[in-house]
């Protein structure tokens, strides 16, 4: 008979998260049931059910928890060539990250299992708005108040341009991982020092009315 240890309300959930991370991380979401979570974590899967609800539950704490990524470090006074070893000290963390959650990632992105989920977007879309202000942040001096819409479209785009090439490395095998590393941090480089001045000369120049 299996003996289940006696732990602290936030250690046990935290157990079982750890554990429902480690098996999405591993598999698609429909191969994971709360008993194989249960059963990872040592715990009854009625104890899971009791902290976490459903499997759906279950899976959007662990998303939420895996958004929540490091903030950049964001220098003071940016000199010349510090952005791109930002941002490649970034994109590495990034790649590192769902690499090790890759069935979770393809889920969230919507590649596969997951589905549309309200819940879903709103962590995403609050992830996504964290990291866009860490980044105009370093492009505006720690200010990202400061900054043009254009620059916010931009950085929108580039997240769009982000899941796109995790896709193609993750999913469909067309990128290596140092092919997707290069995309990131090239694609933002050039985006921000050859595309972004050209947004910023054609401000308020509209079609003209037939």
């Amino acid at each position: 008979m299996t003996r289940f240890v006696r732990l602290e309300h936030d250690e046990r959930r935290r157990q079982i998260l750890d554990a429902a991370r480690t098996l999405f991380g591993e598999r698609h979401y429909g191969a994971v049931s709360t008993a194989d979570v249960a059963a990872e974590a040592g715990v009854t899967r009625g104890l899971v059910h009791h902290y976490f609800g459903g499997k759906r539950e279950l899976f959007l704490e662990v998303v939420d928890s895996m958004l929540r990524l490091p903030a950049l470090p964001v220098p003071e006074d940016l000199v010349e060539g510090e952005l791109e070893d930002v941002i490649e000290d970034a994109s590495d963390r990034w790649l590192e990250m769902i690499e090790r959650n890759r069935d979770i990632w393809l889920a969230v992105v919507g590649a596969r299992g997951f589905g549309r989920d309200p819940e879903m977007e709103r962590l995403v879309e609050e992830a996504e708005a964290s990291a866009a202000r860490r980044v105009v942040a370093l492009l505006y001096a720690g200010d990202p108040d400061s900054a043009p819409p254009e620059v916010w479209a931009l950085i929108s785009a580039w997240n769009g341009f982000v899941h796109a090439a995790t896709v193609e490395w993750l999913d469909r095998g067309r990128l290596t991982r140092e092919q997707t590393r290069v995309l990131l941090v090239q694609g933002f480089l050039r985006m921000v020092g050859d595309v972004l001045p050209l947004l910023e000369r054609t401000v308020g120049k509209v079609p003209a009315s037939e």
